[in-house]
């Protein structure tokens, strides 16, 4: 801890001119991007650092590469549950604007590990909120998930009464509220984003628990059959991570979007098996498909974007074949990656078989 309080304090005294001055209308608008060595975070990131934002990156690298950070960003090493090494970095840098991206989004294996859900999810987000509260934030940008609807008449629209299948579900819920609050008390302006099953380059293809996509290609590059939980009916609308970063970014720039709950993402829903067909062709890899046994989890999740829509003027989708597309193209040069073994399970019983192998 002495010398990641160390490391801090040298970048404040170099970077002191640039970030903690704040006395004239030309010094820098500054962003913290938690989980910004992610995949989401990293985009986000490139979109902050093109609208002139000095950013500063906090990732634990427990499911981000620092190789994904832009070269112009600050990077830090350290966990969203460290209260320490945030008071350190917010009394540092005083940051205008918070943009909370750093979770572990495995909705499916919180049901295993949920300890670990709600210490890294939940407690970690109220260490940042009360920091923000604090320093005076302007704004919180938080990343939710459209896992807080649980199952229910689709397209699920954000006036629906959420009810979260799964405790990553519960988790992000409960910061939802929490912001609510915080800003009835504290002043603490929001924007919640709920997107869904987003993909794209940078996502990290060595995780067997979450990304279906990213899975697929995966499992292809090293010559395996395609894994899919129950008969594949499942449906699902893939967001192209293009169509959804620049918005998160720029939304506090959109007044309408200040202490909003928005759905965001692609409006055209798949079934998973339909997907594994179109992976395969935009990787020109042909395999079997192999159906495991059914795991709980919703049936048909896709979300209307009326809303965001109207906020933001959205008017084009990339279609799932250029985006597979494009992610394609960088998953082969990204190479394979071996998948890890998740260690720390809590609970064993009902455990997916597949989950447990290496």
């Amino acid at each position: 801890m002495k010398v990641i309080f160390c490391c801090i304090f040298i970048l404040n005294f170099l970077t002191t001119k640039l970030f903690s001055e704040k006395t004239n209308e030309n010094s820098p608008t500054v962003s913290l991007v938690t989980g910004g060595a992610g995949f989401i975070g990293a985009h986000v990131t490139n979109e902050l650092i093109k609208i002139g934002h000095k950013v500063i990156v906090l990732d634990d690298l427990s499911g981000g590469a620092e190789e994904n950070v832009h070269p112009q960003a600050i990077f830090i090493k350290g966990s969203i549950e460290d209260r320490d090494l945030l008071g350190e970095l917010f009394s540092s840098y005083q940051f205008d604007y918070v943009y909370h991206l750093a979770a572990y989004a495995a909705e499916g294996l919180s049901h295993f590990i949920k300890r670990f859900n709600y210490t890294n999810n939940l407690i970690g987000s109220v260490n940042l909120i009360n920091e923000s509260i604090k320093h005076k934030v302007k704004c919180f940008i938080f990343i939710s998930s459209i896992a807080v609807y649980g199952k229910g008449q689709v397209p699920l629209r954000e006036d629906m009464v959420p009810l979260p299948e799964d405790p990553y579900g519960i988790a992000k819920l409960a910061i939802e509220q929490e912001l609510r609050v915080s800003h009835d008390i504290f002043g603490l302006n929001y924007v919640i984003f709920r997107p869904h099953n987003v993909y794209g380059e940078y996502q990290n293809l060595g995780d067997k628990y979450r990304n279906v996509i990213g899975i697929f290609m995966n499992q292809l590059m090293q010559g395996k059959s395609l894994s899919v939980f129950g008969d594949g009916l499942q449906k699902r609308a893939f967001t192209y991570i293009g169509d959804i970063a620049p918005y998160i970014a720029n939304c506090i720039n959109v007044p309408k979007a200040y202490n909003q709950i928005i759905n965001i993402g692609s409006d055209q829903e798949y079934t998973v098996k339909e997907l594994a067909k179109q992976v395969m062709e935009a990787m020109e890899i042909e395999r079997q498909i192999t159906y495991l046994d059914p795991r709980k989890e919703v049936q048909d999740a896709y979300s209307d974007h009326t809303k965001a829509k109207a906020i933001f003027d959205i008017q084009h989708q990339t279609s799932l074949k250029k985006g597979l597309s494009l992610m394609a193209n960088w998953a082969k040069k990204a190479g394979i990656r071996k998948s890890k073994k998740f260690e720390n399970i809590e609970i064993h019983e009902n455990l997916p078989p597949f989950w447990l192998q290496e």
